[in-house]
């Protein structure tokens, strides 16, 4: 008996004209936003660019120590910063670590609230969770298909698709540590008459600190590893220089822009740690 030939769902040709009916009717808000996203890495670029690289390198030095409180973190951030200096990546460098602190500020800036809501209200905790779920397992190539229809090819489409990618540790993290709060402790606050904005200001916020700053390291960690898969669309910084030295078959300069990426995770990295070790204190 032959089975029944079933008609395939028109899932792809429905995310599609989704996707162009937004792209043709929201031109006025993504022209304004890649406008404003634009100006501000030019900015950021310019001014790091303006300063002679050795100075930036003791200034980003200095301002390690001042986060971490190790002299260890100032003294990579040095002997690393001048690596990448010497072996000539200084300029990719520069517009790998402003699009990093574009995407990622733009991530907190949308994520942390997300949390905020999702740990207060169950609805949007059953509502988001989920949604989560299938951003954190969706690979990272499938974000860079909807920023291309909405902001083209170049720095602001790659912003877009980072800050969709490594937003999740933002918000979960941030809702996980407000609902790890001992529950007596909200008790007793709402017993002494506090509103919900001081309970989550000065008590719930604070306690959870070093748990949100934990999702705001994994979210600077995504933000630099999707930067480099977002020089297939144009990024260019040390992921473009990396993408290059593949189509080019070139190793050695391939292998040189990658120590360049993992020196700037590696100072992000344990600059953020030290900083939730600090709050966990």
């Amino acid at each position: 008996m032959t089975m029944p030939i079933i008609p395939k769902i028109p899932l792809g040709a429905s995310i599609e004209t989704s996707i162009d009916f937004l792209a043709e009717h929201l031109s006025f808000a993504t022209k304004a936003f890649a406008k404003v996203v634009e100006s501000g890495i030019d900015l950021l670029v310019g001014i790091m660019m303006f300063l002679p690289p050795w100075l930036l390198i003791l200034l980003a030095a200095g301002l390690c120590w001042r986060l971490s409180k190790s002299r260890g973190v100032a003294l990579f951030t040095m002997l690393g910063l001048g690596l990448i200096w010497n072996l000539g990546f200084w300029s990719p460098t520069i517009s790998t670590i402003a699009l990093v602190l574009v995407a990622t500020s733009l991530a907190i800036i949308i994520g942390m609230p997300l949390g905020i809501l999702t740990a207060l209200s169950q609805p949007t905790y059953r509502l988001i969770m989920p949604v989560l779920d299938f951003m954190q397992t969706m690979p990272a190539f499938v974000y860079l298909i909807p920023a291309i229809p909405f902001f083209g090819l170049g720095k602001v489409a790659a912003i877009f698709s980072t800050v969709i990618f490594a937003m999740p540790p933002a918000i979960r993290l941030t809702c996980l540590g407000i609902r790890q709060v001992p529950r007596e402790l909200v008790e007793a606050s709402d017993a002494f008459g506090a509103t919900r904005g001081q309970k989550l200001l000065k008590l719930q916020l604070p306690m959870a600190a070093s748990t949100i700053m934990a999702g705001v390291n994994q979210t600077v960690m995504l933000a630099l590893s999707m930067v480099v898969v977002a020089a297939m669309i144009g990024a260019k910084g040390l992921g473009g220089e990396v993408w290059k030295a593949i189509q080019r078959l070139d190793p050695a300069r391939g292998f040189e822009a990658g120590l360049g990426i993992v020196i700037v995770a590696m100072i992000f990295d344990r600059v953020m740690q030290r900083i939730v070790v600090r709050k966990r204190s």
